[in-house]
């Protein structure tokens, strides 16, 4: 929820649209009727969003597109080695090019990195270089068992949607020189970043499912909304109106943005 409503806000704050995607290209670890449930409670805190919500795995042939046009390019190439012996050989952070040159026609698909540093503008944090052949080397952009991977499939879906502005939060600030990558090479256009702080316990972990985050209460949903917008460092005291999600909403995107809290990295839950 705090996701969707930072995203939210600064989509109405700027006059834009706020697209809704469910990211369902991995059906072994898909929660039966866990889309449903998301878009209903979206719904319920008054996250109406713009257009029809895009399902990703209606866009198979739009993946499998752009990886015939890496292939076509020379940038794509078979890998055969194992995660775990990978790691075991001490390359957990860089894959080092094991089976870059070998010519193997079976495996995963990994695309070939350059040497040359990208540099990420966020609108909220830190400008980001990394050199992708130092981290995280060549990587996955199509799996053994033949599903695409996430950093793949979020740039053609990006595009597909015609994205300007990516919203979300910092764990995945680190993976964004990849997606800079798959554009140059793909020959899109980058959208513009922006990445929030994510929650964290009192353990100091990110707070989310895996980790014992509560699931939400719709039945709650000012209160949810009220809860956010204080983490968010947006303080309710709106008018006695606000007594609905939208009303609620409307109060929060008058305050946008609170620059000082988004250009942290990390936020204490107070859930």
């Amino acid at each position: 929820m705090f996701a969707a409503v930072a995203s939210y806000l600064d989509a109405r704050h700027h006059e834009g649209s706020w697209l809704v995607r469910v990211e369902d290209i991995d059906p072994p670890r898909e929660v039966p009727r866990a889309a449903s449930s998301i878009l209903k409670s979206l719904e319920a805190h008054g996250l109406h969003w713009d257009g029809e919500a895009y399902f990703q795995r209606f866009s198979a042939d739009r993946h499998e597109a752009a990886i015939q046009q890496l292939t076509d390019n020379g940038a794509l190439f078979f890998c055969q080695c194992a995660r775990k012996r990978l790691i075991a050989a001490g390359h957990q952070q860089t894959y080092p090019g094991i089976c870059r040159d070998l010519g193997l026609d079976q495996g995963a698909t990994r695309v070939r990195v350059g040497n040359a540093p990208i540099t990420i503008h966020d609108r909220w944090q830190t400008p980001l270089t990394q050199r992708l052949d130092q981290t995280p080397g060549d990587f996955i952009v199509k799996r053994r068992d033949g599903l695409i991977a996430y950093q793949l499939a979020v740039v053609v879906d990006d595009d597909a949607q015609g994205v300007t502005d990516v919203v979300r939060g910092i764990d995945l600030y680190p993976s964004t020189p990849r997606q800079v990558w798959l554009q140059q090479l793909l020959d899109i256009e980058s959208p513009r970043y922006a990445h929030f702080p994510v929650l964290l316990q009192p353990d100091g972990h990110k707070l989310s499912k895996q980790t014992g985050a509560p699931a939400i209460d719709d039945l709650r949903a000012c209160e949810n909304l009220c809860t956010v917008f204080t983490l968010l460092g947006l303080i309710p005291d709106a008018p006695p109106q606000a007594r609905t999600p939208e009303a609620w909403l409307s109060w929060a995107i008058s305050g946008w943005p609170p620059s000082e809290m988004l250009r942290q990295t990390s936020i204490p839950s107070i859930l």
